[in-house]
């Protein structure tokens, strides 16, 4: 759930308050970017089944390190107390660990019955919203728009940077998940891992546009 994982990061930004766009980009797609790790390390494995569901083509036979419940409570835990221990900032400690959270629990909307409770777990969890590409495009559509809605309401642009920033973000983020819904599969396991590990470009993008918006009174 692409557009979904970000739209938690941006409405996040309204409770939160103190924690860079940045940080919560990468509290809520932490699960996704230490995937493509673990996969070039062989820890974890992916096959490309085209038309495996109607909307992804991946069928994840193995994620247990970077999207099993227990895992992500873990890295959920090491990022939110990593980000006390630097910032002294509880509130954003606390909505930081809902962040990483999220994901899972928005994964589990979305996948097909793969997600592992623990590493090792033969119990795996799925609601399978991916079966119906219309039904998840309304969903992650009406989720980024929502969180579009927040982050704006929380924030305002310093300067036109602020404004040009943020909103380019929004239209390659969609762009990207057009062509990921309707485009062709990846042409093999190396060029999805390479395409993965671009998703860090997101939280990078993230901290700049951080730097040219401030909080609403």
């Amino acid at each position: 759930m692409f557009l979904g994982h970000v739209a938690v990061g941006l409405a996040a930004k309204k409770p939160s308050r103190k924690p860079s766009l940045g940080t919560l980009l990468l509290a809520v797609e932490l699960p996704n970017l230490l995937w493509p790790i673990f996969l070039a390390l062989g820890l974890e494995r992916v096959y490309i089944v085209p038309g495996f569901t109607a909307v992804s083509p991946l069928d994840f036979v193995s994620y247990p390190l970077s999207h099993s419940l227990l895992a992500d409570i873990g890295w959920a835990s090491l990022v939110a107390g990593v980000y006390y221990l630097a910032k002294k900032d509880d509130r954003g400690a606390y909505w930081i660990w809902v962040c990483v959270m999220s994901h899972w629990i928005l994964d589990a909307i979305s996948h097909r019955p793969d997600l592992p409770f623990y590493p090792g777990g033969q119990v795996e969890v799925g609601l399978g919203l991916w079966n119906s590409r219309p039904g998840t495009i309304l969903v992650e559509g009406a989720m980024l728009a929502g969180g579009i809605y927040l982050y704006l309401r929380a924030t305002r642009p310093r300067d036109t940077v602020g404004d040009w920033t943020f909103w380019s973000l929004i239209a390659v983020i969609v762009v990207l998940y057009l062509g990921s819904m309707f485009g062709p599969p990846p042409p093999s396991r190396r060029a999805l891992e390479a395409m993965a590990l671009g998703l860090w470009l997101i939280p990078a993008w993230g901290y700049w546009i951080d730097r040219h918006r401030e909080l609403r009174l």
